[in-house]
């Protein structure tokens, strides 16, 4: 392994995560914000403990009841007057419906004069659901969505019609009180009506969408489910004002400063990254191997979110699959690497943010009996990296902007 890349690698990943923190954009967005009404504070997402710990310290009108909704091991302390929840991702659990029941008792009878203050972030459609059908086959449903390769938008236009509280049937829920929605997003494009599946905005999905997406993938519905998805969900919602304070856009711009301070010469490849993430792995590599040899510092940025398609049983998640289907074409190169992280810390359901390789990762995979395709084959990434010491460990971010992966040439 290349000590000096890795350590250049991760420095600019770090430090790009650590600039999209939410602290900032928050305290901007609610400084000297005084709202209508009793004020309620709703946030959901995997960033939502971090913004509502802001929104706390910052708000000087008094919060009337609070409620965060976050993934497990994201609550770092309690807030005064807020409860926390912790519930499941990607897969919604009991404790999901119950914060969730949680959040609707306490917007059950707002006023024309009351204000939800929703500071919502990647991860809610996971987080904060009440399913219309039974917990268990939206569970189902929603494992056969993440293994099927389909995208975050095609996954949502599905989840939204299954649920009491996705494609803005949350806000029409809290009407005729006024909702105040801040977005941190984690879509790329940053389409609000499919971010955390849009629980405060109208939805430009249709029924016939969803229908399409359910035949595509073969997904196996009850007859109830088959009929939700023939009733559509709110196209106007005149009670919601909303405004988006973090993107992948600025993920992908922070890491391009840290790669100048490195000195590298930064080129943003894209940050509309949407492929399988192996295929966006070799096609990096491809890319480092055209340009090793020019003599110039090199750091090409994309971001985005990519897809798994699963067929086998391992652990992993797309940044480590990306990472590691760099290996092979970087693979007898001394000067170039590829990292791949998720800004909110975790990558699909493990511990690590994603996963680093170099020239030396294929090599260092079949000294201990492995090879590229072989792991992919079985999406085992996790297990292949930790054992060339591959692994990007960040801990909960208090983030969640999607991914950026930063291909280095030295």
């Amino acid at each position: 392994m290349n000590r000096k890349l890795r350590a250049d690698a991760e420095q600019i990943a770090r430090g790009a995560i650590a600039a999209v923190s939410p602290e900032a954009a928050v305290r901007k967005a609610l400084t000297g914000r005084i709202f209508s009404g009793r004020l309620y504070l709703v946030c959901v997402g995997k960033a939502a403990w971090k913004m509502a710990q802001v929104a706390v310290s910052c708000l000087v009108q008094p919060i009337e009841q609070g409620i965060v909704v976050t993934k497990y091991h994201h609550v770092e302390y309690p807030l005064p007057g807020i409860a926390c929840y912790e519930a499941g991702h990607p897969v919604p659990d009991d404790n999901t419906f119950k914060a969730t029941q949680a959040v609707l008792d306490m917007t059950a009878h707002l006023t024309s004069e009351d204000t939800v203050l929703f500071l919502l972030s990647g991860g809610g459609s996971a987080l904060f659901e009440k399913p219309l059908i039974f917990g268990a086959e939206l569970q189902n449903i929603t494992a056969q969505l993440l293994a099927s390769g389909a995208d975050i938008v095609q996954m949502n236009t599905v989840r939204k019609r299954l649920s009491a509280v996705k494609g803005g049937r949350f806000a029409q829920w809290c009407s005729p009180a006024h909702v105040e929605s801040i977005v941190l997003s984690d879509i790329l494009g940053d389409p609000l009506d499919m971010i955390a599946s849009g629980p405060a905005f109208p939805d430009s999905s249709t029924c016939a969408d969803a229908l399409a997406v359910a035949e595509r993938y073969h997904l196996k519905l009850s007859e109830q489910a088959w009929a939700l998805l023939h009733h559509e969900t709110p196209k106007a919602l005149p009670n919601v004002t909303t405004q988006v304070i973090g993107s992948v856009r600025q993920l992908c711009e922070a890491a391009a400063s840290f790669a100048k301070d490195l000195g590298y010469e930064p080129i943003l490849l894209t940050d509309h990254l949407d492929c399988e993430a192996r295929e966006a792995g070799a096609f990096l590599a491809d890319i480092l191997r055209t340009h090793a040899q020019g003599g110039k510092k090199l750091a090409y940025i994309a971001g985005g979110e990519t897809v798994v398609h699963l067929v086998g049983n391992g652990l992993g998640g797309r940044n480590q699959e990306l990472a590691l289907s760099a290996a092979t074409g970087m693979q007898g190169l001394s000067n170039v690497c590829v990292i791949s992280v998720g800004s909110d810390g975790t990558d699909g359901p493990t511990d690590a943010a994603g996963g680093y390789a170099d020239g030396d990762t294929a090599a260092e995979l079949a000294a201990n009996g492995l090879t590229v395709a072989g792991v992919l084959s079985n999406n085992d990434a996790y297990h292949a990296l930790k054992s060339v010491d591959g692994l990007i460990i960040t801990g909960p971010t208090g983030t969640n902007v999607n991914d950026v992966a930063v291909a280095l040439i030295e």
